[in-house]
């Protein structure tokens, strides 16, 4: 899952949506100092990414990439799903998608002070391309994919993994619908035993 589903996932409770998505920008255990409520955010994030990771409809997914994009399947899968939910948000949602980008990006500016540099810039690539309503857009996740591509330490295919994602769109999309109710499931017996 990627920015957008995991915002979603981590339900109506601000500090669980922001540690939804520090979880991508902060590496080992969460600071001691940060409010519960984000700590148990981004333990949040990382047991749906293992949940995701470990899903056989997912493992399926991951079958239809031929190498060179078979070991980047885990990333592809993760944006595609955000371009996913991002087209099909009012099934899942009872708010506006641009709602929810709003109140991510107050929640990373009220707490700017602290938050890494990292967050801090994606909050404002964000904000500059209208995420998370442009993950519906084909061109804005093959913009991602670019950006990620050029941020990996080793050459990878990823620029051009939008051509394959849309070729096997259809698969992916019900794999998605699929597996998604799962996802959800599990995220509120998380939020709920937390």
């Amino acid at each position: 899952m990627n920015h957008l589903a995991h915002v979603f996932l981590a339900g109506p409770d601000p500090d669980l949506q922001l540690g939804g998505l520090l979880a991508d920008f902060w590496r080992g255990a969460p600071d001691p100092g940060w409010r519960e409520g984000v700590r148990k955010g981004v333990a949040l994030h990382r047991k749906i990414d293992v949940y995701t990771d470990s899903h056989p409809i997912v493992a399926g997914m991951r079958e239809r990439f031929e190498p060179p994009f078979r070991r980047y399947a885990g990333i592809l899968l993760d944006i595609y799903f955000d371009h996913a939910l991002a087209r099909r948000w009012s099934d899942y949602a009872g708010e506006e998608v641009d709602a929810v980008s709003a109140r991510a990006l107050r929640l990373v500016e009220e707490n700017r002070d602290w938050l890494p540099a990292d967050l801090l810039r994606f909050a404002a690539y964000m904000h500059a391309n209208g995420l998370f309503g442009a993950y519906a857009r084909r061109d804005m996740i093959e913009h991602v994919l670019a950006g990620m591509s050029r941020r990996l330490s080793r050459a990878n295919p990823l620029a051009e993994g939008g051509a394959v994602l849309w070729q096997n769109a259809e698969a992916l999309d019900l794999g998605f619908a699929e597996f998604f109710p799962d996802l959800i499931r599990y995220a509120q017996e998380q939020r709920s035993d937390a």
